[in-house]
């Protein structure tokens, strides 16, 4: 079967539909660590000082995570180190990286790459599922689950911030042709809340994969 990673602007739901994507095809979840990171509250107190620090960590820990969930077949990454790029460089182009800091961050994450089929013992995932939320519907997200640091009501750039990351995702999925990919409607079908788009959107994965299975794909967008 298949290595799936999931993709998507914060709130978007990818925590929830890596667990129940894995319920159904009864495999493992690997999910990204936010609660037991000590740094991401200090990156939203203070982003110019640790931005470039926690992307690091990140990166890491992606880099750590794909590793494990490529060594066996039917595993699901709530996000992955695919993404990694546009998150820092979001960053770096509102100043809160150095051009030195981002030169080190592209040398890394191309090394990694150029090592990730040798360590994962994969060439790469074997489906992408980008989780597409409105901004209203991820502003929406963050206030339900309320982590204090994500809050942005009284903060102007960190609601410019969201904004910005949000807009930049449609482009990401444009560009991305490590594996074959799927997008979702997560305004439309709305799997966080509703029991019926829930089943759709899980049909519409075992779709994918079935697909995939049959006619072993290339890289590219499956309608």
């Amino acid at each position: 079967m298949s290595v799936i990673v999931l993709a998507g602007t914060i709130g978007a739901g990818k925590s929830t539909l890596a667990e129940l994507i894995a319920d159904r095809l009864g495999t493992e979840a690997f999910y990204e660590s936010v609660e037991n990171n000590e740094i991401l509250p200090l990156f939203y107190k203070d982003p110019d000082k640790y931005a470039f620090l926690l992307q690091i960590y990140f990166l890491n820990r992606r880099f750590h995570s794909i590793k494990e969930a490529m060594v066996e077949d039917n595993n699901v990454l709530d996000r992955s180190i695919y993404e990694d790029s546009l998150l820092f460089h979001l960053n770096a182009d509102l100043g809160r990286a150095t051009s030195e800091e981002v030169a080190v961050y592209d040398n890394l994450l191309a090394n990694m790459m150029e090592e990730l089929p040798f360590a994962a013992q994969k060439k790469r995932p074997d489906l992408l599922v980008h989780i597409r939320v409105s901004f209203g519907k991820m502003l929406e997200r963050i206030k339900r689950r309320g982590r204090e640091y994500e809050q942005f009501d009284d903060d102007p750039e960190l609601y410019e911030y969201y904004k910005e990351l949000n807009k930049r995702y449609d482009q990401w999925f444009e560009d991305y042709h490590e594996s074959p990919k799927i997008q979702i409607d997560g305004d439309l079908h709305d799997f966080v809340a509703d029991d019926h788009a829930r089943e759709y959107v899980l049909r519409q994965v075992e779709d994918a994969l079935t697909i995939l299975e049959d006619k072993k794909e290339t890289p590219e967008l499956i309608s």
